[in-house]
């Protein structure tokens, strides 16, 4: 342990000397009057930061930050209207199981929920955050503060990671800390790993199984044995949305088409035997169309880190508490001498192609989209692709197949925001060695369409592929399908090609599937951010070309 003997070490400056310690090397922030002594000991300290033009921005960084690198996201934000501003980014992580810590300030002691209308008071903030956070918690002496930051770290390394809150009273803030130590190693929590005698347990099941299947979601992501597991299995894997990648395209036992669809359910119930890995069974994965559709009728071994979520829903005859990477490692090793028993119908690849068939039964202008982003894959291998709630990620959730693990993740699951991709693919482009491509279309974008700026100002390299149809086209499609009139969803939309201009980007038109491979070649060699604008008219194009 280190130790600041100087009174002028305030508890603003101690914390940012604990994130230090921590490893953060970036944080995302406004500043504003309360925070100021925050930026007191963010200067010098080695910590990058990042100011975005809204604190939804903000969380939205940290959260493309946090998916790319691992480790979380940190945002610096004001009291009041900063942490009203937040909460859509916060809900956003937390339905997506994404670590990040938001550190606020509040109203000092004796005016915090006090009702007398000092600036930026609320009744209570912390209770703002109550449905958003793993935990949220007022620091109210100095030494409270190590202790608070090593239990947000406890919750990202080893629980179901979420987004923290600790919020700062403004008189803490400022009041000396020097006498406290920071660690210079501070205490690591180690990966949860699964129970061995569970271990035993699911690797019989899975051994005996005729037809075994794999459902991967989100929290398997960097589960690097599961492959070789669904080998040794001869097992194909469902991927979720934010699973893509895990087995990459044209792997014999990948299987990309949503579970929403009739053809991977078809393989759903058929399985024996399946293993449901880091993924919550929810609704937008499963059954997106809320038909209620989904059976399992087999044997069902659900391994998650939060053992609260592996009892949700459908039963499990045995539960695998623990993080996904060490489980599907263990089962690996369990099952090293396995030889896969087939079923009298198929192997696992016949099995999954049987299901992937099921693509050619989407709609036309969704297998257009798949194709266009077959486009985007082919033009740009190994990209990180981040989607907005627009017409191209709809379709890619249906179906796309990433090229590594993590590879593709949007907004439109789960919590399903909009003005996502844009900041997102900032965060991640600042820890990604690779091109970032940020899908999105012109009424998403105009949620936060004010960070090209940001990313311009940081001088990260993002690619947004912009869909223009002056509007709310999805929402449009869906009030015509309902016979409602449409109303509010054609827009004025502005000459979003003149903004990103303006803030500093180059912009191209496309309206050829050949000028778009040259379009994203020529943006992966160009020094700064590109938008790719297209129209329905490239759209058109794919779909004539399925």
């Amino acid at each position: 342990m280190s130790q600041e003997n100087s009174t002028a070490i305030s508890t603003g400056m101690y914390l940012v000397k604990l994130l230090a310690a921590y490893g953060v090397d970036t944080v995302f922030g406004i500043p504003g009057v309360h925070t100021i002594e925050l930026y007191r000991g963010l200067a010098g300290s080695g910590i990058r930061h990042v100011t975005p033009r809204h604190e939804q921005g903000a969380g939205f960084m940290a959260d493309g930050y946090a998916r790319a690198s691992g480790r979380p996201g940190v945002c610096f934000i004001i009291s009041g209207p900063g942490m009203t501003n937040i909460l859509t980014a916060m809900g956003q992580a937390y339905g997506e199981s994404v670590p990040m810590l938001v550190i606020s300030t509040v109203n000092a002691h004796g005016r915090m929920g006090s009702g007398a209308g000092w600036l930026h008071e609320l009744p209570d903030q912390r209770g703002l955050t109550a449905g958003v956070t793993a935990f949220s918690r007022t620091i109210h002496r100095s030494e409270e503060l190590a202790g608070a930051v090593a239990e947000a770290f406890a919750i990202f390394e080893g629980a179901r990671p979420r987004p923290v809150h600790l919020e700062l009273p403004i008189d803490v803030m400022l009041a000396p800390a020097g006498h406290l130590p920071v660690p210079e190693r501070p205490a690591r929590g180690a990966r949860p790993a699964p129970d061995p005698m569970a271990i035993k347990a699911a690797a019989e099941l899975l051994a005996g199984a005729r037809a075994p299947l794999i459902l991967a979601g989100g929290g398997a992501v960097r589960a690097r044995d599961l492959p070789a597991l669904a080998e040794a299995l001869d097992a194909p894997v469902v991927m979720t949305t934010n699973a893509r990648g895990i087995l990459p395209p044209q792997h014999p036992l990948a299987v990309t088409l949503s579970a929403s669809m009739p053809a991977t359910r078809g393989l759903i119930a058929g399985a024996d035997v399946l293993l449901a890995i880091g993924t919550e069974l929810g609704p937008t994965d499963y059954d997106m169309y809320e038909d209620g559709g989904l059976s399992i009728p087999g044997t069902l071994i659900r391994a998650d880190i939060d053992p609260r979520q592996a009892r949700r829903g459908h039963p499990p005859a045995v539960v695998l508490p623990g993080c996904a990477a060490l489980t599907a490692t263990a089962l690996r090793a369990a099952l090293q001498d396995r030889t896969p028993v087939h079923g009298a119908d198929a192997t696992g690849a016949t099995r999954a192609a049987q299901a992937q068939a099921g693509l050619r039964a989407l709609p036309p202008e969704v297998r257009g989209d798949l194709a266009l982003l077959e486009q985007v894959r082919a033009a740009l291998p190994g990209a990180l692709i981040v989607g907005d709630s627009t017409q191209a990620v709809y379709a890619g959730n249906m179906g796309f197949s990433a090229s590594l693990p993590g590879g593709y993740f949007n907004s439109a699951t789960g919590f399903g925001t909009l003005g996502y991709a844009l900041p997102a693919a900032i965060g991640a482009a600042l820890v990604e060695d690779r091109p970032v491509v940020a899908l999105s279309g012109d009424g998403g974008l105009q949620f936060t369409m004010a960070e090209m700026t940001s990313a311009t100002e940081a001088g990260v390299r993002v690619i947004l592929l912009l869909f223009d149809n002056q509007g709310y086209g999805e929402i449009k499609s869906a009030m015509r399908q309902q016979n409602v009139p449409p109303l509010g969803v054609d827009i004025l939309t502005p000459d979003l090609a003149a903004i990103a201009r303006a803030c500093g980007w180059s912009v191209v038109t496309v309206d050829a599937p050949d000028a778009l491979a040259e379009a994203l070649s020529a943006a992966e060699d160009a020094p700064g951010c590109t938008m790719i604008r297209y129209t329905d008219r490239l759209r058109q194009a794919f779909q004539a070309r399925d």
